[in-house]
């Protein structure tokens, strides 16, 4: 079903030109760029090649090449170790907002100058301002989803789904996936349980923990990009995951995978956001790059690629997304739950104080040890 793209048309290059004329140069320019895995139009299966297209675009504007080097990472604790380490130097990071918000805290991130940005003003306002940014002054929303439940319909009997108690049912013990990060594997325990996913109090997270240590039994393997293969192919049969990447293993199950979802009754809200951390060495560059993540052809060709829900109304509100993605695929990705803001400042992941935080790892070393 992703929608099949031809190459950058010259509506993109009119709809950029509004892009800082500074950013251009003589010399090659690098741009560093880090990102969840399957999180971007790449080329395949018909679709645009949104990095190949920045950078074409790039020289035909301002008659100078640049390289984009992307690299993915696999969850936000992995990033955020990567960036803290200082080993390597990025100009452009996609977190999600509770990591955000930590990188904020921890002076990580660069104010932007949305003067660079003009696309910004196609952000929905029910995206401006959240808890994790509240001045809007670090952030561009790239996507934003709901986790839920994906199950093989050939192994798991519908009268077992529709709540999490489906990751603990003992009848599907080794065909079960958890998060490999302790925020959502944690999380999902304690939604199930109606626990404050962002309380202060150590017995909460000690009783969510226990919650995990009474599932691992049942658990085949705990992962996060791996869960692609193996849930496409039938090696296991019931996961917790990002409800837009249930629709890309849609699209590779084998045939004798029959993969469905829901969402529980109580579950993460969450926005991942474009940020520019301390160590770019080329601000203007950045957010020209944002700036091009925003414009229609590649905000749709991306939201298409990757399934997940769009900020953008480029996106949301346009004719032949909405037709090219199809009645129930929109009815997962957009769901009618009345105001999303609402239902985000009441589900959605805070950063926790140092303490907690310190807490939390502990418990999940515990877990992952013994």
């Amino acid at each position: 079903m992703k929608k099949k793209l031809s190459a950058l048309a010259l509506a993109l290059v009119l709809a950029l030109s509004l892009c800082l004329t500074g950013c251009g140069g003589s010399d090659t320019l690098t741009l560093n760029v880090y990102n969840w895995g399957e999180y971007i139009s790449d080329g395949s299966d018909g679709s645009l090649d949104t990095i190949h297209a920045f950078e074409d675009w790039y020289e035909s504007t301002y008659g100078q090449k640049v390289k984009v080097n992307y690299s993915t990472y696999a969850s936000n604790e992995d990033m955020y170790a990567k960036l803290k380490s200082g080993a390597v130097s990025y100009d452009v990071v996609i977190p999600s907002d509770y990591m955000i918000a930590r990188m904020e805290a921890e002076d990580m991130l660069l104010p932007l100058n949305y003067d660079n940005i003009p696309n910004y003003q196609y952000i929905s306002e029910d995206f401006r301002g959240l808890y994790y940014d509240p001045d809007d002054t670090y952030t561009v929303p790239y996507t934003y989803g709901i986790v839920g439940v994906i199950y093989n319909a050939n192994v798991v009997d519908e009268a077992d789904t529709g709540s999490w108690d489906l990751m603990w049912n003992p009848k599907y013990a080794g065909n079960i996936l958890q998060f490999n990060n302790a925020r959502d594997a944690l999380g999902t325990a304690m939604y199930r349980a109606g626990i404050d996913v962002n309380t202060t109090d150590h017995a909460d997270w000690q009783q969510a923990l226990q919650a995990l240590v009474d599932q691992r039994p049942l658990v085949k393997s705990y992962v996060m990009d791996e869960i692609y293969n193996m849930m496409e192919s039938g090696e296991a049969a019931v996961a917790a995951y990002y409800a837009g990447d249930y629709f890309t293993m849609c699209d590779a199950q084998a045939d004798s995978v029959d993969l469905q979802f829901y969402y529980p009754e109580n579950t993460n809200y969450f926005i991942d956001a474009m940020c520019i951390p301390t160590s770019c060495r080329d601000q203007e560059l950045a957010e020209c790059f944002i700036n091009f993540m925003l414009s229609r052809e590649a905000a749709v060709a991306n939201a298409e690629y990757i399934y997940y829900a769009s900020p953008n109304r480029l996106v949301y509100d346009d004719p032949e997304y909405i037709d090219d993605m199809g009645e129930d695929t929109m009815a997962i990705l957009y769901p009618d739950i009345g105001s999303f803001r609402d239902a985000y400042n009441r589900s959605a992941y805070r950063n926790l104080d140092q303490d907690t935080l310190t807490y939390v790892n502990s418990l999940w070393e515990t877990l992952k040890i013994n």
